[in-house]
Parts: structure tokens; C-alpha cells; sequence
């Protein structure tokens, strides 16, 4: 299903993709109901991907330096790797270089969230509506967020 303009649709996707979204949504709103438990929710996932996404382009920029070519990228082809290959490993570094800008730039970003603190009650309010959120197909960010599966043609199946 692919959505178009910002309109929010009015029955959940019931496709694999956004079935896991939902799942996962639920998951994390049910096992981490504080604002506490989702800032740091937030900041490791936001740590594993900056480290994981960074020792990839380490390992490939060392890889091209080498001159040597990646396993992934070489794996699909012969002994002598196409032309193809070569601007297919430019473009997955272009586009690692581009993600950990921006994932260093959220991380400033985060930081701040880390300075909020909030009383007992308001975390209280931040449980109560955990439980409402979580189980909500119809929740508008969750739907919002969803339409980020639908304008990725090659998501990974996991």
C-alpha cells in the first residue's frame, strides 16, 4: 500500500512490513513506558547504529584503499568485479557518509532530551498512556511512521 499527500488512512496497513512496525511499536511503548526508559531507548538505539553503521564504512573505505573488493559487493560477481560494482560501492559510501552526518547530528539533538527531567506524576502519565497507546492501531504517529515503510522499496525483510 503506498500512500499519498499527508492524509492518514483510516484502516491499519495489514501488509508484513507494517504488521512488524506495529509489533515492534507496541513492543517498545509496552516494555519501556517512561519518558526515562525511552530516552535511553532512544539514545541506544541511536548508539548501535552510529557504531554499526560507522564500522561498515570504516571497513569499506579500507576495503577501496586496498584496492581489494568488499565481500558483499564482490560475492555477487566473478574473480574481476564489473564497473557496476565500483559505483555501486561509491554510492554505499556516499550514502553511509550521509547517514552518520545525520545520525551524529540527531545525536546533538538528543543530547538535549537528556537534560528533561520530569516528577514521579508526570512519568505516572507517561504509564497510563502507555497502556492506551501500545494496543491503538488507528495511533496517528504510528500510522504517520508507518507510511516511511511504503516510500522504502528495498526494506530489508527481517
Amino acid at each position: 500500500m503506498v500512500y499519498r499527500g499527508a492524509a492518514v488512512p483510516d484502516e491499519p496497513c495489514q501488509c508484513p512490513d507494517c504488521q512488524r512496525f506495529y509489533r515492534e511499536h507496541d513492543r517498545l511503548i509496552r516494555e519501556n513506558p517512561s519518558l526515562r526508559q525511552q530516552q535511553e531507548l532512544n539514545w541506544a538505539a541511536l548508539q548501535a547504529f552510529r557504531t554499526l553503521a560507522g564500522r561498515v564504512l570504516e571497513e569499506l573505505q579500507k576495503s577501496q584503499e586496498s584496492g581489494a573488493s568488499p565481500a558483499p559487493l564482490a560475492a555477487a560477481g566473478s574473480a574481476a568485479a564489473p564497473a557496476g560494482d565500483d559505483e555501486a560501492l561509491q554510492q554505499a559510501l556516499g550514502d553511509l557518509e550521509n547517514i552518520n552526518a545525520h545520525l551524529f547530528s540527531i545525536e546533538v539533538l538528543m543530547e538535549r532530551i537528556f537534560d528533561v527531567r520530569v516528577p514521579e506524576a508526570v512519568e505516572q502519565k507517561f504509564r497510563e498512556f502507555a497502556g492506551e497507546l501500545a494496543p491503538d492501531p488507528l495511533n496517528a504517529d504510528r500510522l504517520r511512521l508507518n507510511r516511511l515503510l511504503h516510500q522504502t522499496p528495498d526494506l530489508p525483510q527481517g
